[in-house]
This record gives C-alpha cells, structure tokens and sequence, in this order.
C-alpha cells in the first residue's frame, strides 16, 4: 500500500476510535459550551474588541490542549503494538497531525459561530479572521500533536503537556493573534501578507520536525 493511501487509512481510522467513544467528543465541545457561557455571564455582552479576540484564543487554546492531550494518550499498549506493526513512525505522526488539525478546524468554527451569537461583533475583513482561523488552528493541532507524541514517551504525563507546550505556543499565539486583530479592525491585506507568510512557515516548519523527530521518539 502506498504511503498516502496509508496515511489516510490510519486518519480514518483515528476518525472511528474518537467517534466510537461519543463521550470524548461530547465531552470536549461541552467544555467549549461552559467557557463560552461562563464569559457571557462575565461580561454580559459589554465586550471591546481586543477583549473579545483575546477571549476568543484563550478558549479555544485550552479546548485544543484538551482535544490533543489524548491523542497519543489515550493508546492502549495494544494499540500501539498494532500501530508499531502495520504503520512507519512517519505514517503514525502524520495520520495523528492531520485528524487532530481537521478536528480543531471544526472546533474553531463551531466555537466562532457560538461566540459571535453570544457576543456579535462586526469583522471588516471576516475573509483574513477566518483565515487566521484555520492557520491558527493548524498550528496548534501540529505543536500539540508533536508534543504529546513527546509526552506519550514520559509516562504519559498529561500535565508535561501543557509545560511543554505552552511555551512553544507563545510565539504562535501572538502572531495569530495580532492577524485575527488586524482583521477584526479592517485592515487591508497587505498588513495581514507577511504574518500569514510566517504562520504558514511554522506550521510547514513543525510538521517537518515532527515527520523527521518522530521516527526517534518511536524506536524507544
């Protein structure tokens, strides 16, 4: 079988697991639910702009920390044995980057349709926001992924995963940010061109860690 089709088999595959156990799922959009009530209660719909960007990031970080924590984590030792078996490192890694970006994508969608119905604002260039959108979520499914692969080698220590990973998030979390901003603000595209340049560079830039570290973290 070739390498992409295996790749794929092993996205569906992922996509049958996280499906046949309704109460992860349910479990993390229930999650995204509360924290977006819980600021509605806040701020009761008195909200600037930056706040609401800012807010925005903060829920959807911490629900893509917990969508993600589980990907390696949740692995029976049976599992993995069946995955050392039929699969390559570089195969298991990207399956894993590739289901985790496609689910924090719908995540992010889902919690941007929520959050402008709870707290509608205007967005001048909603193109560049939902752009930010998916190259932010990207990026955080492709570091978290590489990250709790890391993890998973540590006892899986859910808790390495936030120490780990938050740190290599900041500079990312910033440049979406300040995109997501500009674009709330109506800014025209060519203040945007650059930072979706280095956003697209990071994430092709850790999806290529992750296919050439991944194979060492595997072996042990």
């Amino acid at each position: 079988m070739k390498f992409t089709q295996k790749v794929l088999q092993l996205v569906l595959l992922e996509g049958k697991l996280e499906w046949k156990n309704k109460q992860s799922v349910t479990a993390l959009f229930i999650y995204s639910f509360s924290s977006i009530f819980v600021t509605y209660l806040a701020f009761q719909q008195t909200i600037d702009l930056t706040t609401w960007n800012s807010l925005f990031w903060i829920i959807l970080l911490f629900a893509s920390t917990n969508a993600i924590a589980k990907s390696f984590l949740q692995d029976s030792k049976g599992l993995q044995l069946f995955y050392y078996s039929m699969f390559s490192p570089k195969q298991l890694i990207l399956a894993k980057t590739l289901y985790n970006q496609i689910l924090l994508i719908g995540l992010s969608l889902i919690n941007f349709l929520i959050f402008q119905l709870v707290f509608p604002i205007a967005i001048y260039q909603i193109g560049q926001y939902l752009l930010s959108l998916i190259l932010g979520a990207i990026g955080l499914s492709t570091v978290l992924t590489l990250v709790a692969g890391i993890v998973s080698k540590a006892n899986n220590n859910a808790a390495l995963l936030a120490i780990l990973g938050f740190p290599l998030l900041f500079p990312l979390l910033s440049i979406i940010i300040q995109c997501s901003m500009n674009a709330i603000n109506g800014f025209d595209w060519m203040v945007n061109q650059q930072l979706f340049i280095v956003l697209i560079s990071l994430n092709l830039i850790t999806i290529l860690l992750s296919y050439l570290l991944f194979p060492y973290l595997w072996r042990d």
